[in-house]
């Protein structure tokens, strides 16, 4: 499995619940690009229309080889997900108030994939408390460190 991008905002900015891998349809170019890592999550999120989910905002550049069939570079990318599992995730999000934000994509076995975290969202406050807890680990660690050599 080849990392192509992290979204390190998402643990920054949600509570992730849980996550799912999800297949997505690109078009030649887009993957040509992707395999390059000119490729960026910021602001981007999953919408379910119609048991199908599509992926928005996310921005693939366009392939420098690329010729007049070039990709558009932040369209809607539908994503692969089992039909059940999009009707359960529906649910959630109707009822809980939830979002869908992708945290990776990346290369398994030549397939992209894009990892998709179930998210509620974080208040100033929450973001405040996650703050002080991993300065307050970052601390411990090196005392620990320090302390063993």
């Amino acid at each position: 499995m080849k990392v192509i991008v992290n979204n390190k905002k998402v643990a920054h900015d949600y509570f992730i619940l849980e996550t799912f891998e999800c297949g997505i349809v690109l078009t030649g170019t887009e993957i040509k690009s992707i395999r390059q890592g000119k490729v960026s999550l910021n602001d981007s999120y999953a919408r379910i229309k119609g048991f199908e989910l599509y992926l928005i905002n996310m921005h693939v550049s366009k392939y420098t080889h690329g010729n007049i069939f070039n990709h558009e570079e932040k369209r809607e990318r539908k994503l692969l997900m089992e039909k059940r599992e999009i009707i359960k995730l529906s649910l959630r999000l109707k009822t809980e108030g939830l979002t869908l934000v992708p945290t990776k994509v990346y290369l398994k076995e030549d397939l992209c994939k894009i990892e998709l975290a179930l998210c509620k969202g974080k208040k100033l406050y929450d973001k405040r408390q996650t703050a002080k807890e991993e300065d307050s680990s970052r601390r411990l660690e090196k005392v620990l460190k320090d302390y063993k050599s």
